[in-house]
């Protein structure tokens, strides 16, 4: 298994021509068109919760050889399958509710994993009603967003007029806490653990509200699913085996992570404690998923909601699960 950086914007464009260029119909041509024996695969860099292709190729077919691309954004992720740059992404699920949205030729045909967000606090913040008149640091149009302003309307505060509120990268957010900046903040993982290893503590969960822990995904494009259904069922038996070899061994999961990207283990430990694999897309999965799309939709993070229809394809997890 190999792994590589993401394409720079200029490469992943002139790959794109040169596959287009490739396909007979006119279509999106796959990246494994040119390369039978590979696989390529996109996902996050140092995310735990994306972890999962880093297991693919002790499942792939025999004579499949599957290469890593790692990625800055959930975004990048989802514009690099449809573009066909490669293969399959594991991403978050709010990349394809935008991307479907603008009727883009990306799908769901797995979920990855749930949780991976948390709302953590200086010790000094004891409870969510202590958080009147903090500064709260939070990711703009992440899905983070919208988990923030609906627990803290929740638990009866306004959002808007009761804290302030401090759009932050989130590769910032520990730091900003551990230097006075924020009082609180909301992130998807490591920066949450990272804070708690410094001393900082989860305030209140963020998964009490009609999306749950819904978050990442597998998603390939919709031409993928239509030209090669066979290719795809091999992608997602190969990722319901790495799922659930996390799910079933997390030491394997968290050793992964520090020998990759070089993560402090107790930091590792901490935020795999707030992160569940899983594949499936039962009924419950797609209504958090669902909820997702509707409030991307009304924070005006879409400027529609997707058509549901077109956001998830159950037919290779029902095949998994028959197997």
């Amino acid at each position: 298994m190999k792994t590589r950086p993401a394409l720079s914007a200029l490469a992943a464009l002139a790959l794109t021509v040169v596959l287009s260029s490739c396909s007979v119909d006119g279509g999106t041509t796959s990246a494994a068109d040119d390369e039978p024996g590979s696989l390529t695969v996109g996902t996050l860099r140092a995310q735990p919760h994306l972890y999962t292709p880093h297991f693919y190729q002790q499942f792939a077919p025999e004579g499949t050889d599957v290469e890593i691309v790692l990625f800055d954004t959930s975004t990048d992720i989802k514009n690099a399958v449809v573009s066909g740059s490669i293969d399959v992404g594991v991403t978050g699920a709010a990349s394809v509710i935008a991307g479907v949205s603008q009727g883009e030729g990306v799908t769901i045909v797995a979920s990855s994993a749930d949780g991976g967000t948390r709302i953590v606090a200086d010790p000094a913040i004891a409870t969510v009603e202590d958080l009147r008149g903090a500064t709260v640091g939070y990711p703009m149009g992440a899905t983070q967003e919208i988990l923030l302003k609906r627990t803290l309307e929740a638990q009866g505060l306004d959002p808007e007029s009761d804290v302030e509120l401090v759009n932050l990268p989130f590769s910032d957010m520990a730091a900003a806490l551990g230097s006075g900046q924020v009082d609180a903040f909301i992130s998807a993982e490591v920066g949450p653990s990272i804070a708690i290893d410094a001393g900082a503590h989860e305030l209140v969960s963020a998964y009490d509200t009609p999306i749950q822990r819904t978050n990442i995904v597998l998603a390939v494009a919709t031409d993928l699913v239509e030209s090669d259904p066979e290719r795809v069922q091999e992608i997602v038996d190969m990722h319901v085996a790495a799922t659930e070899l996390m799910a079933d061994d997390p030491q394997v999961w968290a050793d992964g992570l520090v020998e990759t990207f070089s993560l402090e283990p107790s930091v590792v430990a901490t935020a795999i404690e707030n992160i569940w694999p899983r594949w499936e897309l039962d009924a419950d999965w797609v209504a958090g998923l669902q909820a997702m799309n509707e409030e991307m939709a009304a924070f005006g993070q879409t400027s529609q909601e997707a058509d549901p229809e077109a956001l998830v394809d159950t037919t290779f997890v029902d095949a998994s699960d028959e197997g």
